[in-house]
C-alpha cells in the first residue's frame, strides 16, 4: 500500500515539474497560450520555443531519467550492492566509448552513436563479469573490477577526444559531461523506440530477478536457470541505459541514486521498476530545471548538476557503509 502511495506521490511531482519546466524556463509561457499552441493556435515565435525547443528536451528528460534509474535498479538487484549501477561499475563509460568511437572515428549520426553505445555498454558489461567470475564471481569483484574499467574507458575517451578536430573534440567532451542543450524530437524518438523494445522483456523477468535476490541456490530450486536468467538481464539492462547515454550523454549518478532514494520513500525491500523509473525522470527534471536556470542564459549541461548531487550522495552512501561495516 506504501509503494502505490510513494508511486502516486512521485507521479503528481513529475507532473508539477513538467508544468514548472514548460512555464517557468527562460521566456514564460502563460498556460493560456501553451493551451492555444497544443490546440494549433498560437503565435509562430512561442509555438517554436514549445514544440522545437522545451518538449523534446523535457520528453528526452523524462524518457532517460526512467531508463537510467530503472537500469540501475536492476544491476543494484543483481549486485546485491547500492554500488552496483551501472555509471560506477563502468557500464555507463563504456557505452560513452563505443559512442565517442562513432561519433570521433566513424563520424556516425545519432543512429550510429546510439549502436555504438549498445555496443560498448554490452562489450564493458561482459568483460567487467568476466574478469570477476576469473576470481569466483564474488558479488563485491563486480563492483571494484567495474571501478578499474571505468578508469580505463576514461583514459580512453580522454585519448579520443585529445586525437580529434577541435569541434569534434568540443562537441564529445560536452556530450560527455551529459547534457540535453540542443536535443531534439529525433533523439527522443531514438530513445523511446528503444525502450519500447527493451522495456517489456525486462519487465517480464523481472520476477525472476526477485528470486535471484534470495540468492541462486532459493531461486535455482524454484526453477529459475540462475546463469540464463542473469545473462539476460544484464543484457536487457545494458542496452536500455546504453541507448540513454546515446541520447543524452552518461548522466552521472541517477542510476546510481534514483534506486536508492525509491528504496528509502517505499520502505520496501527488494526490486522497484515502476517508482525508480518515476523517481529518476524526476530527478532528471529537476536537475534540468536547476541547470538552465542557475546561470540563466547560459545553460550548464544538466550532467554538471547530477554530478554534483550525486557526488555528494555518494559519499554519504559510502560513510553510511562504513559505520555499518559493510564498505
Amino acid at each position: 500500500m506504501r509503494t502505490l502511495a510513494v508511486s502516486l506521490g512521485l507521479l503528481v511531482a513529475v507532473a508539477a515539474a513538467v508544468a514548472l519546466t514548460v512555464v517557468g524556463v527562460g521566456v514564460r509561457l502563460p498556460l493560456a497560450d501553451i493551451v492555444a499552441i497544443l490546440n494549433g493556435g498560437g503565435r509562430r515565435s512561442d509555438r517554436f520555443i514549445l514544440l522545437d525547443l522545451r518538449l523534446p528536451r523535457l520528453c528526452l528528460g523524462l524518457l532517460a531519467g526512467a531508463a537510467l534509474a530503472v537500469s540501475g535498479a536492476v544491476f543494484q538487484s543483481l549486485s546485491r550492492n547500492p554500488l552496483g549501477s551501472p555509471d560506477i561499475v563502468g557500464f555507463t563509460t563504456g557505452s560513452a566509448s563505443g559512442a565517442v568511437l562513432a561519433i570521433l572515428v566513424l563520424h556516425a549520426g545519432p543512429g550510429g552513436a546510439a549502436g555504438g553505445a549498445i555496443l560498448g555498454g554490452v562489450l564493458t558489461a561482459l568483460i567487467v563479469y568476466g574478469l570477476a567470475a576469473l576470481g569466483g564471481g564474488a558479488i563485491g569483484r563486480v563492483v571494484l573490477v567495474g571501478i578499474g574499467i571505468s578508469a580505463m574507458l576514461v583514459a580512453l575517451n580522454s585519448y579520443l577526444i585529445s586525437r580529434a578536430r577541435l569541434d569534434a573534440a568540443q562537441a564529445a567532451a560536452v556530450w560527455l559531461v551529459g547534457t540535453l542543450n540542443g536535443r531534439t524530437w529525433q533523439y527522443v524518438q531514438l530513445l523511446g523506440l528503444g525502450l519500447v523494445v527493451l522495456l517489456p522483456p525486462l519487465l517480464l523477468l523481472s520476477g525472476r530477478l526477485r528470486m535471484l535476490e534470495m540468492g541462486d541456490d532459493s531461486a535455482q530450486s524454484l526453477g529459475v536457470r540462475v546463469g540464463r536468467s542473469r545473462l539476460l538481464l544484464v543484457v536487457l539492462a545494458v542496452a536500455v541505459c546504453a541507448v540513454a547515454t546515446a541520447a543524452t550523454g552518461p548522466v552521472a549518478f541517477v542510476a546510481l541514486a534514483a534506486p536508492q532514494i525509491t528504496r528509502r520513500l517505499t520502505g520496501a525491500p527488494g526490486l522497484q521498476l515502476l517508482p525508480s523509473a518515476l523517481t529518476g525522470a524526476l530527478l532528471m527534471v529537476l536537475s534540468d530545471f536547476v541547470a538552465q536556470r542557475l546561470l540563466a542564459p547560459a545553460q550548464l549541461p544538466v550532467g554538471v548538476v547530477t554530478g554534483a548531487v550525486g557526488g555528494a550522495y555518494l559519499a554519504w552512501l559510502l560513510s553510511l557503509q562504513w559505520r555499518k561495516g559493510t564498505a
